[in-house]
Formats: C-alpha cells, sequence, structure tokens
C-alpha cells in the first residue's frame, strides 16, 4: 500500500495590496504518495506557481497570504512551523527547480561553491570539506557534467547545461519532494528532451515524489502518474493520467488543452484556442470561473459554483457530470 507524502486540503491564498485583493489559490485540494509524480497544468496565471511558493512557505513578505487550508508533509502541516523549521524543510526534505535556469544561479559563485551551499545550510556531512566536494562530484555526475567543471562559473554553461545544475542543486541533499516549475520553458526542444529524461530517470532511480508544473500536456504524458487541471486558481479536473488522457469523461477546459495540442497529421490544419482570456483574479467570475469562455455553458453555471462529480480518483468540478447523475 502507497505512503502518503502530501496532502493539501482546502488551500487558499491571496495577495493583498492597498488597492486590491488578488485571489490566487481557491480551496484546492490534493494529494501525494511516495515515489509519486504529480502534474499540475493550466494556462499562465492559474496559480500553478503560488501553489509551489505556498508549499515551501515562499510567498511575497507582506502581500503574500495563506487565508486557510493545510499543507500536511509527512504528516506534519507546514503552515504550523516557524521560519526556523522551515529552514530546515527546504532544500533537505523539499526542493524546487525554479522556472528560470538563468535566474537561479549566483553569476558570481563557481558551481561547486552553490550546490555545497545546500550541503553545509543543511549540516549533511558536518565540516568534512572532502565529503562535501565528494557529494559536488556525485551530483553532478548523476545529471550527466563532468566535476572537472565544478569551477566554472554559470556564465560558461548553456541553457541547457545550467538547467542542469539547478537540478544537481536541488538533489544534493536528496529531497523527498522535488517541486519542478516548468523546468523546460527555457528550454530548445532538443534539451527539453535530455532534461525530462534525466528527471525520469533520478526519480526513477532516488524514488522521489515531484510536482510538475507544466502547461504543456506532453511533458505530463512523458513524466506523470496524476493530473490537476488548474484554472482561475481551483483545481478543475484531478485524475490518474489514463483517466485524463483516455477517459470519456472531461471538464469542458481539459477538452480545450487537449484541442490545443497541434494535430501534425493534418498539414493545413488550423491550430484551436480556447476564446477569451483568464479571468480577474481580483474579480472572479460568479457560478464557474470558466463560465464566459465554456462552449457548453448553461444558466446555472453562471449563477452557482460547481461541485465535484466523483468516479474512482477521477474528479470533475462541472455542472454537466452533476446534472447527468441527477437524472
Amino acid at each position: 500500500m502507497s505512503e502518503r507524502l502530501l496532502d493539501i486540503k482546502d488551500l487558499e491564498i491571496i495577495y493583498k495590496t492597498d488597492r486590491e485583493t488578488v485571489r490566487a489559490v481557491n480551496g484546492i485540494s490534493f494529494s501525494l504518495d511516495k515515489g509519486e509524480t504529480i502534474g499540475i497544468v493550466g494556462e499562465t496565471g492559474a496559480g500553478k506557481t503560488t501553489t509551489a511558493l505556498a508549499l515551501l512557505r515562499l510567498l511575497p513578505e507582506r502581500i503574500g497570504q495563506i487565508k486557510r487550508g493545510s499543507i500536511e508533509f509527512a504528516g506534519k502541516d507546514l503552515i504550523t512551523f516557524s521560519e526556523q523549521g522551515m529552514h530546515d524543510v527546504r532544500g533537505d526534505k523539499i526542493a524546487m527547480i525554479f522556472q528560470d535556469p538563468m535566474t537561479s544561479l549566483n553569476p558570481v559563485l563557481t558551481v561547486d561553491d552553490q550546490i555545497a551551499e545546500a550541503l553545509t545550510l543543511h549540516n549533511e556531512y558536518g565540516r568534512d570539506k572532502t565529503q562535501i566536494e565528494a557529494r559536488v562530484d556525485e551530483v553532478l555526475t548523476l545529471v550527466g557534467i563532468p566535476p572537472a567543471r565544478k569551477s566554472d562559473y554559470p556564465f560558461q554553461f548553456s541553457g541547457g547545461m545550467k538547467q542542469r545544475v539547478v537540478i544537481a542543486m536541488a538533489l544534493a541533499c536528496e529531497p523527498e519532494l522535488l517541486i519542478a516549475d516548468e523546468p523546460t520553458t527555457a528550454l530548445d526542444v532538443t534539451i527539453q528532451a535530455q532534461v525530462l529524461l534525466l528527471m525520469r530517470d533520478l526519480r526513477d532511480r532516488l524514488g522521489t515524489s515531484m510536482i510538475m508544473i507544466t502547461h504543456d500536456l506532453g511533458i505530463v504524458a512523458q513524466t506523470c502518474d496524476k493530473v490537476a487541471i488548474m484554472y482561475a486558481g481551483e483545481l478543475f479536473e484531478i485524475g490518474s493520467l489514463e483517466e485524463i488522457f483516455t477517459g470519456e469523461k472531461h471538464h469542458p477546459y481539459t477538452v480545450g488543452l487537449f484541442n490545443s495540442i497541434p494535430n501534425l497529421n493534418i498539414k493545413s490544419a488550423r491550430l484551436n484556442t480556447i476564446s477569451g482570456l483568464m479571468p480577474d483574479p481580483t474579480d472572479l467570475p460568479k457560478g464557474c470561473r470558466f463560465h464566459p469562455r465554456c462552449p457548453s455553458c448553461m444558466e446555472i453555471c453562471r449563477n452557482i459554483h460547481p461541485d465535484y462529480y466523483v468516479e474512482g480518483s477521477h474528479s470533475i468540478g462541472c455542472h454537466l457530470y452533476r446534472k447527468e447523475k441527477t437524472e
């Protein structure tokens, strides 16, 4: 039986300024077992990165607030942790690969210094420099970088190599959970494939659980066990990879995402799009957040927020299926 590692319940996050309140995440819930990978998919502005930052308690000071909910990691609610308690968790138990490798590395420190910093902060090997250096060599080899290059600076690496360094930093302390925030966005297609292959291999070898944040369903198909579709700070649909990719029932937004994938078998076909734009998070629409863009919109969608229709491990927040169930 799988062991639960992460359990997020009813999480709500806002960004509050003097002028307005941005409702970034609105009551999401999902769980992750040890060794499992979940993909969080959605358009820019859906709340994916905010969710990841909340897990590490790295929301912007003064304006970022967790209004309600819980984030249980290994049975303990991270929201109740002190700053020192979170310092012990970050990098050691939970690590994050940030979206842009160009800005994730310090340009004035060598690669080995930046990887060794995490080991030193978490006292992995005490003050034994020999063991720390050996571990730096080990993780660089793990991500396909020759240890001979460990004294180089970030500017001496290509974009793909920088991403490998960032992954090495995240894996240095062998975290139980790895959060990858669109780790291939800034990379060309060939390097994307190499990085994804590397991450799948590391997950299988180390047994690390992963949260893969992306807008690319192709990446999800290659790396994930579960999929969560996010829109306007809510999870519209969540299920296993098979349920999301081959199931018969889907949220209209999920259908729109799949229809937006180019069909390479039809040379003259135009790309399908989802009409309209993501709603303003300071003024979310009443009822279903997707109803202004939804081709299947009904009157109830405009006024009443939908409950989840649940079938096994597959959940869909849509009135279409609640209506089907009552009939």
